[in-house]
């Protein structure tokens, strides 16, 4: 269980920049108590409000992690064609409004796919099709996404039939580049207020919150999210297997079958919380790729 640890998030976000995010960003909480500890599944907040909300219970309860479900950064090449050394310092260029202009119907870098303007078709470009794929992808993806890389079973059994998804598609179906833009700026936030983002910072899960980049299709296996029935078959089924599911309040296990969005955070953040322990192990990275693209964390994960 969580040892020593107080509180566990894992967050299901959302790039949507008008009011569907508050009905998309969803938090399952674990809190430690006397008793063990007590889960609740947040909903009904935006980006920013997240973000604020977390640094406040960071106050509260400093000894905590996060996870979120978005890339924490782009494939090291990118970022040397900008002159760019860090993933945090990617994260300024984003949020000084880079990242807004490629995600603007007017960009012209057809790099940045799967949304129409009047400068850019739209599909994806010639340079990331083929033998060129692999471009597209940080090392993160083709380690723990791409099956033909996988040494672990178990992993390659979860993700089965999942292709894996770049940073550089915003539009579409599974397009992780607009939320992953509309994320960074809240890694900002949170390093300011003292949260150590792992493989940039060093962790100290003693006495400093955590952030680390998950990917919920690794901690959910493989299940039909979109359908409420399986949704609702693989929690009974969590429910009789494991005593923290089956501690869970009817309310949120409520949730977690009315919403694909709310399933995706509480199945994350009881994923971190049974290995909560593997995150004292987690050091900053000495890897330069990994400095430059970030990196996922998975259970099992030493480093």
């Amino acid at each position: 269980m969580a040892s020593g640890m107080q509180r566990v998030v894992g967050v299901d976000w959302s790039g949507d920049k008008g009011p569907g995010q508050r009905r998309k960003i969803w938090a399952g909480v674990w809190t430690a108590s006397s008793m063990g500890g007590k889960v609740t599944l947040e909903g009904g907040r935006t980006r920013e409000e997240l973000v604020a909300w977390l640094v406040e219970m960071s106050r509260e309860t400093p000894r905590m992690v996060v996870g979120f479900d978005f890339s924490f950064s782009y494939p090291a090449w990118f970022l040397r064609e900008l002159g760019i050394a860090s993933a945090p310092e990617f994260w300024e260029l984003v949020a000084g409004g880079r990242g807004e202009e490629w995600l603007h119907r007017e960009c012209a870098d057809v790099r940045f796919w799967g949304r129409v303007g009047p400068r850019r078709h739209g599909k994806k470009p010639a340079e990331f099709r083929g033998e060129h794929a692999h471009r597209m992808l940080r090392r993160a993806e083709t380690v723990l996404k791409v099956r033909e890389e996988m040494t672990d079973p178990l992993q390659v059994a979860k993700i089965a039939g999942i292709a894996p998804k770049s940073v550089f598609q915003i539009g579409g179906a599974g397009a992780v580049g607009t939320a992953s833009l509309r994320g960074m700026p809240g890694l900002l936030v949170l390093r300011e207020a003292g949260f150590r983002i792992w493989p940039y910072d060093e962790p100290d899960v003693g006495s400093a919150p955590l952030v680390v980049e998950i990917y919920t299709r690794l901690m959910t296996g493989a299940v039909n999210k979109s359908s409420e029935v399986a949704r609702t078959a693989y929690l009974a089924k969590k429910r009789r297997e494991s005593a923290l599911y089956a501690g869970l309040s009817r309310g949120v296990m409520a949730k977690a079958r009315a919403s694909e969005d709310a399933f995706d955070a509480l199945v994350s953040a009881m994923v971190m919380v049974e290995h909560a322990r593997e995150f004292a192990a987690l050091r900053k990275t000495e890897d330069e790729v990994f400095r430059l693209e970030g990196q996922t964390w998975v259970p099992g994960l030493i480093g």
